[in-house]
């Protein structure tokens, strides 16, 4: 059988990856591409690595235009799914590559986006306790942000084996610059970018920090507070994050190892590494893969992990696709099985 999906925000990084993994889906034939401000003009001029989609029109993106389809992938600014999702019928499988239905506290929500809360849907982050059975034959799915995709699968097997405290966690991650989204950004040119690091979102302000402390909560069943600082890194795609948190009475190294490795020994994409190999953003570039590696710091008693994604893949439109997969009763590595592209 094979599922009819439409994909909204076709002109951007998001909604071009999303196309990228869905033109070799073997599962899915590609309807309807919209966008807003380049409606009309060809998906070539605009993703002209799509070849083989070069010639579609771009769609406008409204209501009438994404029905009738299987499966509708939403990739468009935060706040703009919302009202068009509510047009979509409930038979129609709908994923969010934006943040509108990831947050399970309103207030939350409105602190860090200032706007109205949408509603919660099922988290698109298979690899969580519990996620997958959530997600199977769901139809409606909030793909999870890129830093907490990277952050909460670093961080998640040790708090749920009670391994950590959760008043005192600390992260610093980079991205690349396509985390920013296509639009022109003064700050974002090469002349501005090349050469240097930069850091933003300082002081408790970026908008995945409730998200990341949402989702730990959930596999700890217990409060966590979060500070995290993202950096701007000098490259195009790719997440590092450096993730440190005290040892809660009794943990070790040991435990913490056998935590990570009994966790994800049986996960396709997530890979816990050799000890001594650390992760790098170039060895998961294009691909859907995860890779992790901790250390502990005995004199400070705190641990140290560290974990590497794609931003755009697993962290956006490979998540989409995985959890897609799940909802329709797919093998979920269908369509995934992309390794990085070295050198």
């Amino acid at each position: 059988m094979s599922y009819s999906i439409a994909v909204s925000g076709a002109s951007g990084y998001a909604g071009g990856e999303v196309l990228r993994l869905l033109a070799g889906h073997p599962e899915v034939e590609i309807g309807a591409v919209t966008a807003h401000s380049s409606a009309g003009e060809r998906l070539g001029s605009l993703q002209p690595h799509l070849l083989p989609l070069a010639d579609r029109l771009i769609s406008e993106t409204t209501a009438e235009n994404l029905a009738g389809h299987d499966v509708v992938v939403l990739a468009l600014p935060h706040g703009a799914s919302g009202e068009l999702a509510a047009q979509l019928g409930e038979d129609t499988l709908v994923i969010d590559a934006a943040a509108d239905h990831r947050l399970e506290s309103a207030t939350a929500w409105e602190q860090f986006y200032g706007s109205a809360h949408q509603g919660t849907w099922p988290y698109g982050l298979p690899e969580l306790p519990g996620q997958r059975q959530r997600l199977r034959a769901a139809r409606r799915i909030a793909v999870p942000g890129c830093y907490p995709t990277t952050i909460l699968l670093g961080l998640a097997p040790a708090f749920a084996a009670g391994l950590l405290e959760g008043a005192d966690v600390v992260i610093v991650a980079a991205t690349g610059t396509s985390g920013a989204g296509k639009s022109t950004k003064p700050h974002l040119l090469g002349s501005e970018v090349m050469g240097g690091m930069s850091p933003y979102g300082v002081g408790g302000v970026h908008r995945h920090t409730p998200e990341i402390e949402q989702g730990l909560r959930q596999v700890s069943g217990a409060e966590v507070t979060v500070s995290f600082t993202p950096t701007l890194a000098p490259m195009p795609r790719g997440i590092l994050a450096t993730s440190t948190a005290r040892l809660a009475s009794g943990a070790s190294a040991a435990a913490l190892r056998e935590a990570y490795a009994a966790q994800y020994e049986d996960e396709p994409f997530v890979h816990l590494l050799p000890e001594g190999q650390w992760p790098t953003t170039k060895q998961v570039v294009g691909s859907n893969h995860v890779t992790v590696q901790l250390a502990v710091d005995e004199r400070t008693g705190r641990v140290i992990v560290s974990s590497a994604s794609d931003n755009l893949t697993k962290g956006t439109a490979g998540g989409a696709v995985q959890s897609m997969n799940l909802a329709l009763g797919l093998p979920e590595t269908t369509g995934l099985n992309l390794l990085g592209v070295s050198p």
